[in-house]
Order: C-alpha cells, then sequence, then structure tokens
C-alpha cells in the first residue's frame, strides 16, 4: 500500500513524472483491495464446521467435509482454494480429483467428487441450488464478524458444512492508513468479500468506507461512482 507522508511526498511510491507528480497532490480518495493490499494475500484455513448432527453426510465429521472441499478446489485458481487444499494436506488428508469441475464467478465452486456431487460457495450459491444452509448460517455470520471468509459446503444437494479462510493483515498495514488518513485521505476499502467480513477487517484499521461483494469487472463502476460524487481517486492493488 502507498503510504502518505505529507502533500509534496509520499514513501514505497515511484513517481515518474511531475504530470503524475501533480495529479497525486489533488487526490482525496484512495481505494484500496483488500486482498493482497491491506492483506497478505495468503489466505490459511482457520474454521471447519460440520453439519450439526452430522447429517447428512459427510458422516465423518470435519475431516471429510474438509477432504470433499480440498478434492473440488484442486481444480480452482483461486487463492481461498490453495488455502482449503494447504489445510487438507496439513491434517495429511487424501485428495481426490474432482470431475465436472465448474466455477460460478462471484459465488463459487461445484463439480463431482468420488461419485458425489460437491458445491462449494457463498450464500447465493446455496440458493441457486436451492440448498438450505440452516443453523450454520448464523455461525457463519459469528465467523465472518472475526474477519474470517466463510464457504459453504453442500453434498448432493444438503448442506454439509462449511469452511472458514482468514487472510492475515499486513504488519505494515496500520501504519499505512494511519498515514493516509493524518493526510486527508478518504480510504475506501474494496473487496469482493462478504460485507460482514469487510467490515471486521477494515473495523481493525480504522477504515470507514467499504465496498464489499465486488466483482473483478466491477471495480471501474465503484471508480466511477466515487469520481461522479466529486472526489479525486486513485487506486491501489
Amino acid at each position: 500500500i502507498m503510504v502518505g507522508t505529507g502533500r509534496g511526498a509520499t514513501a514505497g511510491v515511484l513517481i515518474k513524472n511531475a504530470e503524475a507528480l501533480e495529479i497525486f497532490e489533488k487526490v482525496d480518495t484512495l481505494v484500496v483491495d483488500k486482498t493482497g493490499t491491506l492483506t497478505e494475500g495468503r489466505p490459511r484455513l482457520v474454521s471447519v464446521v460440520a453439519a450439526p448432527g452430522g447429517n447428512p453426510e459427510p458422516a465423518n465429521g470435519e475431516d471429510d467435509l474438509l477432504r470433499l472441499a480440498a478434492s473440488l478446489e484442486r481444480g480452482s485458481e483461486h487463492p481461498l482454494a490453495a488455502a482449503i487444499v494447504e489445510g487438507a494436506h496439513e491434517k495429511g488428508l487424501q485428495v481426490s480429483e474432482a470431475a465436472d469441475f465448474r466455477s460460478e464467478t462471484g459465488k463459487g465452486v461445484r463439480g463431482t467428487v468420488d461419485g458425489r456431487a460437491v458445491a462449494l460457495g457463498n450464500g447465493r450459491l446455496m440458493e441457486d441450488l436451492g440448498v438450505e444452509t440452516g443453523d450454520l448460517a448464523a455461525r457463519a455470520h459469528d465467523l465472518r464478524g472475526e474477519g474470517q471468509t466463510v464457504m459453504f459446503v453442500a453434498v448432493d444437494g444438503k448442506i454439509a458444512g462449511l469452511v472458514g479462510v482468514a487472510d492475515p493483515v499486513k504488519d505494515s498495514t496500520a501504519e499505512a492508513v494511519k498515514l493516509l488518513r493524518d493526510d486527508d485521505i478518504r480510504i475506501v476499502m474494496l473487496t469482493g468479500d462478504n460485507l460482514v467480513t469487510a467490515r471486521a477487517v477494515a473495523r481493525k484499521l480504522g477504515i470507514d468506507e467499504v465496498e464489499a461483494d465486488v466483482l473483478p469487472d466491477q471495480k471501474g463502476e465503484v471508480i466511477k461512482r466515487l469520481q461522479g460524487e466529486g472526489r479525486i481517486v486513485a487506486m491501489a492493488e
């Protein structure tokens, strides 16, 4: 993240020409991507919760749930997928190959693992599949309040559990945000994550403005809207 240390200077930013410096001097709003900018960009699996009562399958609880989720996520290039797969490997679980893999932008992934239909994603994906999240919805809300990104797991059309992944905030982020705020720059955190999760991270850093549930192709729309409010906007990625 770039750090303002007064209108005439910045730390950690190379400005190559005078015109760019003049433009930066006028910036009053900085839009910042959460993942990889405010955070380390290396998410880790921190929560695995099987559906209450062990029903429906998987009946072997959290390990079976994680194995199915990791098997499905092997076909995904998303950073959260890597965290789930790594978490399964750390537990010594045997990960299978997934067939019929499908990625649903902004929602999650679907496929077949060991002959079973597995889906992993957010509440919107579960709604599309007609899967009721039941008591797990409240648990998911609590975990999001801790800053975790939560994904529900459905097996054979029924809720099976959830997994929670967290991306640690960079050590330098809090100081960088403070310096920018001291320089009267408004910071807007941009993320594709759930609003509750995003606000939990923003609260830790003293960031008041959050744009959550933003798909990659919607970033430009957010910038244009802020510019339409009369703001001079820069973006850090």
